[in-house]
């Protein structure tokens, strides 16, 4: 029986060795990923690898602050500079301006822009007013003159003058024209039925 303990501890000493051996690359593995990992970041929730922690941005291997400057906030995007203006104001470099609102002008929804009171253009940096001529309306567009002729009007030298719109014929769909009602053609400015009717 004596002679048996000896292959009893060998084999022991053999399993004992294959644990060991077959455990060394995940402590490794694990050893390595921690050294990888830098200050300020911890392991992505999806995948692999790291994100920085809220405050800290990742330049190369490493996780730095996020200074955000005055009249700014922090977000949580990895995209950017990790942070937004406040309503009001606009980024201009690193920093937030103050947006400067002209007279007859409001800041819009976003808070990042400003627009022209009804009634106003923007002309460069200000809003002025929009001089409607008699018999044109308001349009609210950032092109143009910011006025239409109504119906029946056409916008001559920024003025609406009657449109002119000859015997069989009616104000076509756009309101400043006409078409030749049927079975008449348009000629020279007039129309007319032609010569097989």
């Amino acid at each position: 029986m004596r002679a048996k303990q000896p292959s009893n501890n060998i084999g022991a000493q053999f399993l004992m060795l294959l644990v060991f051996t077959t455990s060394i690359p995940s402590l490794v593995f694990a050893e390595s990923n921690k050294d990888a990992m830098p200050k300020n970041a911890h392991a992505k929730t999806y995948g692999n690898g790291w994100e920085c922690d809220l405050g800290f941005q990742a330049v190369g291997k490493i996780c730095i602050t996020i200074k955000i400057p005055k009249n700014a906030y922090l977000t949580d995007s990895s995209y950017g500079n990790g942070w937004k203006c406040n309503w009001g104001y606009h980024k201009t470099g690193n920093a937030c301006v103050a947006i400067m609102i002209p007279a007859n002008a409001y800041l819009d929804s976003y808070g990042y822009e400003w627009q022209c009171d009804r009634g106003f253009k923007k002309n460069n940096n200000t809003c002025v007013a929009v001089r409607i001529p008699e018999n044109g309306y308001f349009m609210s567009s950032s092109y143009g003159k910011g006025w239409e002729c109504e119906r029946g009007y056409l916008e001559k030298a920024d003025a609406c003058v009657t449109l002119d719109v000859p015997a069989n014929a009616h104000i076509d769909y756009s309101g400043h024209g006409w078409d030749c009602n049927p079975p008449y053609a348009k000629r020279q400015g007039k129309c007319e039925l032609s010569s097989n009717e």
